[in-house]
């Protein structure tokens, strides 16, 4: 399967007609003026080692060579390692619920540490599969839209908490609502929705949202993690309680999670601390397909232009050889002329050391894939000894060495290709990376600045954007925690003042007969309009109101 790394190049081969037409239309210009000297015949005469066709050959030799040429600089890469697939694709959204009754730790070591490494797991069995994560708690986002890049999607798993949603509970009819407007356009292919909660649904019509996905075609599988007996929730060091200050536990509803996977075609699978879990999944995953036709799938792809270069430098030789005089003594014949064997050999120079740093980078790729993220950073790195603008390189070099948890020196070569990357598409991703390791170090201004820029220049990154909002919202929230604390802090200083002017002045604190009874009847009055305010607001219509937060 012969396919072309810089496709783009190809716009280039529009100029071979255009040349084609202005070869032709001067051949007949010249005919014209031919015809003003005299009878064609009579000067083909006189004009004996004047060639009808040499001159033909010689312009269609140049001309093949400059088509070949353009062809070179799209990189024509051919498969060279073949793997034959007998499942079709399918399409899984994975909706991870991350309440707060999430951080139980009744499954080791504890339930959503043990739903991402579920998900992990199940990425790593997918080959042509294409997933989606969807984190929902009282409400829903999509962490990740529908793809096949698996890379991304473990990176994105690696950041889902609960502190990523505020509004807690838990709305299991939402994620499926929002799952579904997540798949492609796709037909005929097999589509699931994989639901990870412990059942404690607050606000109901899941199984009908169950029920409407399966009539779509989509079956919905719920995953059932934590313990029926119950765990409490640990946060901040002590165990979450509820309004009347008892201390919750979080129990596994497996009655419910049975029917809304019933209602939605799919199976009701227990996760607990063995693969057995993950196992059933595969097995019933492995059934929505569509087909079993073996298709032959190309994973590697070696570098074909050298041969393309090679055709280029002989019909160069072989035009350089065809005089356009006819010349009957083979001692004329001027056949190699130093200056076109200099320009021969520099261009098979050039094309010996363009050839290297290639080789080092598509080494790198497999020591990468195959996560040697240090073997990979050591070929990079020989790729810019070769090459020092190799913008491909630079990107690649900061990925391994993000790789190795090596952040700083990261983001310096990403920085660097995305200053000196002239595609743009290219350049976003590295400045989306960038983005994305500031906001995971809490450096929201900059991931700002950084997902702006990746959105100059590829508008249409949805996933971009969507960082973008969720960065901007935890700027928010984090310059509204900081001016909570500052608060904090005035009012304790103030207290302490407070009471510290009192136990030095201790007449202070006596209260005359008539300021207790002035400060008694405020505090009646004040219990009264707050009433009142309770009742009006009772009685307006409200749209929800989440009695747990967990």
């Amino acid at each position: 399967m012969l396919r072309f790394e810089d496709p783009i190049y190809l716009w280039a081969l529009l100029i071979v007609p255009i040349l084609l037409l202005i070869r032709f239309l001067g051949w007949r210009s010249r005919k014209a003026k031919l015809k003003k000297f005299g009878d064609p015949e009579l000067l083909k005469e006189l004009m004996p080692d004047v060639s009808k066709y040499r001159p033909t050959v010689k312009f269609f030799l140049a001309l093949t060579a400059l088509a070949l040429l353009i062809v070179v600089l799209a990189r024509p890469q051919m498969g060279s390692k073949i793997s034959n697939e007998k499942r079709e694709g399918i399409e899984t959204i994975i909706a991870v619920d991350i309440s707060n009754s999430m951080y139980a730790q009744d499954v080791a070591p504890s339930r959503i540490d043990k739903a991402k490494m579920l998900i992990e797991d199940l990425v790593d069995n997918f080959s042509n599969d294409k997933v989606g994560l969807v984190v929902f708690a009282g409400e829903s986002y999509i962490q990740l839209p529908i793809t096949s890049d698996y890379v991304s999607a473990k990176m994105f798993l690696h950041d889902i908490d609960p502190s990523l949603i505020q509004t807690q509970g838990t709305d299991i009819a939402g994620a499926i609502n929002l799952s579904m407007k997540s798949f492609t356009k796709q037909q005929n292919v097999g589509k699931a929705i994989i639901v990870i909660t412990d059942g404690e649904d607050h606000e109901g019509g899941a199984e009908q949202a169950a029920a409407n996905a399966h009539k779509q075609g989509v079956n919905v599988f719920i995953m059932g993690i934590g313990d029926t007996k119950g765990s409490p929730i640990p946060m901040d060091g002590e165990y979450l309680k509820d309004n009347s200050g008892n201390v919750v536990m979080s129990r596994l509803n497996e009655d419910m999670c049975r029917k809304i996977a019933s209602a939605g075609s799919g199976k009701y699978i227990h996760v607990d601390n063995t693969s057995e879990a993950e196992e059933i999944l595969n097995a019933d995953l492995a059934k929505l397909q569509k087909g079993d036709a073996s298709s032959v799938v190309y994973s590697e792809y070696a570098e074909k232009f050298q041969t393309f270069g090679i055709l280029v430098v002989l019909l160069l030789i072989i035009e350089v050889c065809i005089m356009e005089a006819k010349n009957s003594r083979m001692k004329d014949l001027h056949i190699f002329k130093r200056a076109s064997l200099l320009i021969a050999l520099f261009m098979m120079v050039g094309l010996a050391n363009a050839q290297s740093d290639r080789d080092y980078i598509r080494q790198g790729n497999r020591n990468y894939n195959a996560e040697n993220f240090a073997q990979a950073e050591t070929s990079y790195r020989k790729a810019l000894s070769k090459n020092p603008g190799n913008t491909q390189a630079m990107y690649n070099l900061g990925m391994s060495l993000l790789g190795q948890q090596k952040v700083q020196e990261a983001a310096k070569y990403l920085e660097q290709a995305g200053k000196e990357e002239p595609n743009k598409l290219r350049k976003a991703k590295s400045y989306h990376n960038l983005g994305w390791m500031c906001q995971k170090m809490r450096d929201y201004n900059n991931a700002i600045n950084y997902y702006k820029m990746a959105l100059r220049n590829n508008p249409s990154d949805e996933q971009t954007r969507y960082n973008l909002a969720l960065c901007q919202h935890q700027k928010k929230n984090q310059r509204d925690d900081k001016k909570d604390k500052k608060d904090d802090k005035k009012k304790k200083k103030k207290k302490e003042e407070k009471e510290q002017e009192q136990n030095q002045n201790p007449d202070k604190n006596k209260m005359s007969k008539d300021n207790a009874e002035q400060l008694l009847n405020a505090a009646v009055q004040n219990e009264k309009n707050a009433k009142q305010k309770i009742r009006k607001h009772m009685a307006a219509p409200r749209s929800r109101n989440l009695s747990k937060n967990w």
